[in-house]
């Protein structure tokens, strides 16, 4: 299945993103694996999403966060819960959106060109998974609609996503 980004550079912002969510869909619901579905999900963000250096998966495993499929520069390989806004959000079940990375107490920095992030967990049937997490060089880059539609691109993600086959 070919790709073309370029078909949507023109759209307004409703119907890029809109666009966004329903080719998401359309790959994610003709694979089973859900590695394969993590890094097509992390390609869609970073082709939509403009100013944005990295989007990528953190997944749940021994009670840490492990890297998973990712869009961007080199990242940390493992991340304890609690530290940085990946295992802040882990921790607290709940998003995080960080304007200034510099001002998170505990910011672990993966790319120094980072400067706002915005974490999502993976829950799915009360279960938390991993999470979504995306970094910009631009300050307070993430609207609360485009918050939004991520964690509308998570819904697709965890319809289409079996944690549980995800071995190590």
């Amino acid at each position: 299945m070919a790709f073309n980004i370029t078909l949507y550079k023109d759209l307004s912002f409703k119907e890029k993103y809109s666009a966004f969510l329903e080719e998401l869909e359309g790959y994610l619901s003709k694979e089973s694996d859900p590695i394969a579905n993590l890094a097509n999900a992390s390609a869609f963000i970073s082709a939509f999403f403009d100013d944005i250096n990295w989007s990528g998966f953190y997944l749940l495993k021994n009670n840490e966060l492990v890297l998973g499929p990712f869009c961007g520069m080199p990242a940390t390989t493992r991340i304890q819960i609690g530290s940085g806004v990946c295992g802040t959000a882990v921790e607290r079940k709940e998003k995080i959106v960080v304007e200034n990375v510099c001002e998170f107490p505990g910011h672990i920095t993966c790319d120094v060109r980072s400067k706002s992030e915005v974490v999502i967990p993976l829950i799915k049937n009360k279960n938390i998974y991993g999470v979504l997490d995306i970094d910009s060089a631009v300050y307070s880059r993430f609207s609360l609609e485009e918050v939004e539609i991520l964690e509308k691109a998570i819904d697709i993600i965890n319809k289409y996503t079996d944690y549980e086959k995800i071995t190590y």
